[in-house]
């Protein structure tokens, strides 16, 4: 998958700039095809390798590290193409991808351990016909507590999906420039969301799992209440950069904890498959209040529709400790 990302990225940087943009589309599609595929791989290493005290600390590494990635290549060479243009950004691209590929064949998999030994390390994963991998995918859905999890899942970042798409949009209206909220939301908001990211693996490492989600949880609703205080109020807008690096460090933390009890919660005999339907299911569960923020806002005015959503992220963390209970454990 590597080298295939790799191979696009370079096919894309050697079309020329202005022409036809469907060929540039076809290649973006397939890039994505195969870091997608590529992060499901990813994943089930992860799963195999990582002990049960390890999850908060690899989460935290796994999330720093594809955040670290955005910043290079979503921001630092978007800059550069003023400069350099498209071409030579995909250039470079392929190049860290090929750096990856060298770290890849350098690393071996340790033997197999059984399944059966949640703290063993790497669960023994037999080949098997992809229809068996599909209905043991789906008798997990069926298994007690199932329903609680993917309810935990999938309406975790609910209060934040309700707000955030808005909430730059209040901003631009106030009269903040589009270069100024790029600056505090691309540049500060995803600095303090690594070292949010970092201290949640750290507290899941220390702590349980369930407590990490809970605390992250209700403290990710201090931001958001000033959030609707900014939008409820005149306050001085620069108070939003506050409000934007407190949500995108408690938000970083959620992520990390939620990350770690996914993968806690896998059926280890199809680790790398069951872990993508639950991260599928995350992605899921954050699209349709995506989608309907924009219509509460223009329905209801910002700080109204901001209020929905700090009610629903403040009763989460009230759901998130019973129902993780029910949630079933790791096979």
């Amino acid at each position: 998958m590597q080298l295939g990302l790799a191979l696009t990225m370079v096919v894309a940087g050697l079309l020329p700039e202005g022409g036809d943009v469907h060929p540039l589309l076809a290649c973006v599609l397939l890039m994505n095809l195969f870091a997608a595929t590529m992060d499901i791989a990813v994943d089930g290493l992860a799963v195999d390798l990582l002990k049960a005290r390890q999850l908060g600390l690899g989460n935290a590494i796994q999330v720093v590290g594809y955040k670290l990635g955005m910043l290079t290549g979503g921001g630092l060479l978007v800059w550069a193409t003023a400069r350099l243009g498209w071409g030579p950004l995909f250039f470079v691209m392929a190049g860290l991808t090929l750096a990856a590929v060298g770290l890849t064949l350098a690393m071996r998999e340790p033997d197999a351990a059984p399944a059966s030994v949640p703290d063993a390390g790497p669960a023994s994963a037999p080949r098997r016909p992809l229809s068996e991998v599909l209905r043991q995918q789906w008798a997990t859905l069926a298994r007690p507590g199932a329903i609680p999890l993917v309810a935990l899942i999938t309406t975790y970042k609910l209060g934040e999906a309700l707000i955030d798409p808005m909430f730059g949009a209040m901003l631009v209206d106030r009269g903040v420039e589009r270069a100024t909220l790029g600056l505090w939301i691309g540049t500060y908001g995803m600095a303090t969301s690594i070292l949010g990211s970092v201290v949640g693996g750290l507290l899941g490492a220390r702590v349980s799992l369930v407590r990490a989600l809970v605390a992250a949880g209700a403290l990710r609703g201090v931001p958001m209440l000033l959030v609707v205080l900014i939008a409820l109020s005149r306050a001085p807008v620069e108070l939003a950069l506050v409000a934007i690096a407190a949500e995108h460090f408690f938000a970083g933390m959620l992520t990390t904890s939620m990350f770690a009890f996914m993968m806690a919660r896998v059926d280890r005999t199809i680790g790398a498959s069951h872990y993508t339907l639950l991260a599928t299911l995350e992605v899921l569960g954050k699209t349709p209040p995506s989608l309907l923020s924009g219509v509460l806002a223009g329905a209801l005015g910002y700080g109204p529709a901001f209020s929905i959503g700090l009610f629903a992220a403040a009763l989460w963390p009230l759901a998130a400790a019973p129902l993780s209970r029910r949630a079933p454990p790791a096979v």
